[in-house]
């Protein structure tokens, strides 16, 4: 059975239960129950590896004394030692000094919750569970991906907006193009379930890590922060799946919540890559954690200050932004200066419709940058369609295999009918609007304010003169019938 038909199943005995209402808490629920499960497959690998390994979790307490046997505790007694023993402890867990393991474990449950009231239908979700999923095997471990892809679908379609999976194909085009080397510090700053991250430890691992010592290096260097329990929970355990065996730098929090003053050279990194929530507006106050300048409650804008702030000298980015953040204006403007007066935007691929579906129908582009120098030009890639494609879908997403052309393409670089560059200095003419059409592509959209008012204008126009057409014929009829 796959891990997508284990889901549905498991989420169709939760519907039976009174107990969990809609298809958040059924996701909440399913998660905690994962990630133990998830744990313990770890701890079956660590235990080989390492004689003297110690569980941080008590004996009676772990996925295998409770939940592995099929015909193990079922009914009220299961119900009342989930709710009286294992929450109650897992979320005060008091490890060792030393034991980080331990940390991760309360910091995942802090937030977690049981929602069954059937103890009997727990039983049934908890066998579903270990009998459909092993995660020490590498096939169930890579489909981890998809098992989000349709938690996310599910959220959706409970009208839970805000949350995109990000598809692999863009998550391992941006990491290869930054490129992240050994020791190099990698943060996400608005993580969500680790995609990126996940693709950088995979990236690393595969270009670079070649020692136990290699590996080691790597781990501490892998950092992100997500601000919902659920993907933070879902990222935490994506990263013991990748091998982070202690994801302690998966930090439950907001980035944007603290003063950008505070952030100082301890807290920069050499690699930024994310998909920043976007579309989206922060609480009343967090605006104020950023200078004047800059002081807006859209996220997106939010995170490209902060981006630009935390990148050490030299630092490379790749970040996803919607259309809005390139032809938009006011605080927008003197962001998008800022950005273009402290990094070098070098490179912002602009990519076709459809590539978030089915979560949003928002254009989106990748921009590329390093910090320390001005821009002196923009490079703009247009990626098309494959032959045949005209939107990506849910049985058709976008593939890296795409991409093949801005690979051979990144390192030569010459204008061509997707690529061409644009100076600074004609950006800052353009009031740093970003939104730049294809001069090889005559009728792509745009959204230049002097443009859209002056098609607006000819628009009305012939608008006027088809409406004075149709009154003569109209007049003409008339009097032909007198």
């Amino acid at each position: 059975m796959s891990i997508s038909t284990t889901i549905k199943s498991i989420q169709d005995i939760m519907r039976k239960d009174v107990g969990v209402d809609g298809d958040a808490q059924r996701i909440g629920q399913l998660v905690w129950m994962l990630f133990l499960k998830i744990y313990d497959d770890r701890e079956t690998e660590w235990e080989l590896l390492d004689d003297n390994y110690r569980s941080p979790v008590p004996e009676k307490l772990r996925w295998r004394s409770w939940a592995a046997d099929s015909e193990g505790i079922t009914g009220d007694e299961l119900l009342d030692f989930v709710n009286n023993q294992l929450f109650p402890t897992l979320k005060i867990l008091t490890p060792a000094a030393d034991d980080q393991r331990g940390f991760v474990i309360r910091a995942v449950f802090e937030d977690a919750y049981n929602y069954m009231k059937s103890g009997q239908l727990m039983r049934q979700v908890i066998n579903k569970i270990s009998a459909g999923i092993d995660f020490n095997k590498a096939q169930d471990r890579h489909l981890f991906g998809d098992l989000y892809e349709q938690i996310l679908r599910d959220l959706q379609n409970a009208g839970n907006a805000g949350e995109y999976y990000t598809p692999r194909a863009v998550t391992q085009f941006m990491v290869e193009r930054v490129d992240p080397k050994l020791g190099e510090k990698v943060l996400d700053p608005a993580c969500g379930t680790g995609g990126f991250l996940t693709c950088t430890i995979e990236h690393v691992r595969k270009q670079y890590v070649k020692t136990v010592e290699d590996e080691k290096l790597l781990q501490a260097s892998i950092h992100g922060v997500e601000k919902k329990p659920l993907p933070h929970l879902l990222c935490t355990t994506n990263m013991l799946l990748h091998g982070i065996d202690v994801p302690t730098q998966i930090r439950h929090d907001n980035t944007l919540s603290r003063p950008l003053r505070d952030y100082g050279p301890r807290d920069r990194v050499e690699v930024i890559v994310t998909n920043p929530p976007f579309g989206g507006m922060e609480e009343d106050g967090i605006e104020q954690n950023f200078p004047a300048t800059y002081r807006t409650r859209e996220t997106a804008d939010l995170f490209l200050v902060l981006i630009t702030h935390l990148l050490k000298d030299g630092g490379r980015a790749a970040v996803v932004l919607p259309d809005g953040t390139l032809f938009g204006e006011g605080i927008k403007t003197r962001i998008k200066q800022h950005l273009l007066e402290t990094c070098n935007l070098h490179t912002i691929v602009r990519l076709p419709n459809g590539v978030f579906n089915p979560y949003t129908g928002i254009k989106t582009n990748l921009l590329f940058f390093t910090k320390g120098t001005p821009t002196q030009e923009v490079w703009f890639y247009e990626h098309p369609y494959p032959p045949g494609v005209k939107s990506y879908n849910k049985t058709k997403p976008m593939r890296i295999e795409e991409f093949e052309a801005e690979r051979a393409w990144w390192h030569n670089r010459v204008e061509s009918e997707y690529a061409w560059k644009v100076s600074a200095d004609e950006i800052k003419a353009r009031n740093y609007n970003l939104d730049i059409k294809n001069p090889h592509s005559p009728d792509a959209e745009v959204h230049d304010p002097d443009t859209l008012l002056a098609d607006y204008a000819a628009l009305q126009q012939r608008i006027g003169q088809t409406r004075d057409q149709l009154k003569a014929v109209l007049a003409a009829a008339l009097e032909g019938k007198a």
